[in-house]
């Protein structure tokens, strides 16, 4: 299990709370909206009350079927908001690291998208000022292990929530976090999904 699914496992487990409120919260206006739509449908019963027994039992089924699909959409709209809220806490918390685990996730992301090539890699203003002594040397290490090699840029770039980004060739692949998780956003939320909601 990687840094990152050890991090999104920690706040799907914190989410669970939210989670489960939000989802009673939504199946208590579910009910509201189905009690007032029964409420609605005795009253317009009474009242056509003359007409057959067919056109009420069409009507009430179709008010039924009205609340019902009002229900399951509200059902539904609470757990995307959980879903999308526990996201956003899984990037904000992956992206709070220390220094030490920070450079040390980097250096884990270089293994996975460094190239057996000849390129370069830039680093946000922020992270060249705080780069670990030895660390352009490891990465170094890293690329040469790959087949290729990789000068650290001193030109920074604006990385989101930090990464970096690689250039082989005069093209630029996108390393951020933001980047990443944006990447992976279906995936997570399919895992959060079955997390929260199984």
């Amino acid at each position: 299990m990687t840094g990152l699914d050890k991090i999104i496992n920690q706040i799907l487990d914190e989410a669970n709370n939210s989670a489960n409120e939000k989802l009673e919260e939504a199946k208590a206006k579910a009910k509201e909206i189905t009690d007032a739509a029964e409420a609605e449908a005795k009253a317009i019963e009474e009242e056509i009350s003359k007409k057959s027994e067919v056109e009420i039992a069409n009507y009430r089924d179709r008010v039924e079927s009205s609340a019902d699909l009002k229900r399951r959409t509200a059902v539904l709209e609470a757990k995307q908001e959980v879903i999308a809220q526990t996201m956003e806490k899984a990037y904000k918390k992956f992206c709070s690291k220390s220094d030490e685990e920070y450079f040390s996730t980097l250096k884990e992301m270089l293994k996975k998208f460094v190239l057996p090539q000849e390129g370069e890699v830039y680093f946000s203003d922020g992270d060249l000022k705080k780069m670990p002594s030895g660390f352009e040397e490891e990465i170094g290490k890293i690329a040469k292990g790959k087949g290729g090699s990789l000068k650290v840029s001193k030109e920074s770039r604006d990385v989101e929530g930090g990464g970096f980004v690689l250039a082989y060739g005069g093209v630029e692949e996108n390393c951020s976090f933001r980047a990443l998780f944006d990447s992976k956003k279906d995936d997570l939320q399919d895992e959060i999904q079955k997390i929260l909601f199984a």
